[in-house]
């Protein structure tokens, strides 16, 4: 099965800690990550943000959110053929 862009986004949090904007666009090619963030929410992800600041070309500050994925699902297990139809996360392709 092909992995979408939450088991992505939860993969990576799992792997390195945390994900950004920056990097869900580089990486996984993810232009929404607040809206998958929300998505992962709703399905019982506990996910902290917290304000990053760097800075642009320009030598201007910037923030942005960082996502940390705090504890995952209680009973964590393989999705079931209903939650496989779920449709909030879009396929990566």
């Amino acid at each position: 099965m092909k992995e979408n862009q939450c088991d992505r986004i939860l993969r990576h949090m799992r792997e390195y800690g945390s994900i950004s904007s920056i990097e869900a666009f580089s990486e996984y090619g993810i232009l929404r990550l607040a809206s998958r963030i929300n998505d992962l929410k709703k399905r019982g992800h506990i996910i902290s943000s917290t304000t990053g600041t760097a800075m642009n070309r320009y030598g201007e500050v910037t923030h942005f959110s960082v996502y940390k994925l705090i504890e995952l699902k209680q009973n964590e297990r393989e999705p079931k053929e209903a939650d496989k139809e779920d449709t909030s996360c879009q396929l990566t392709r």
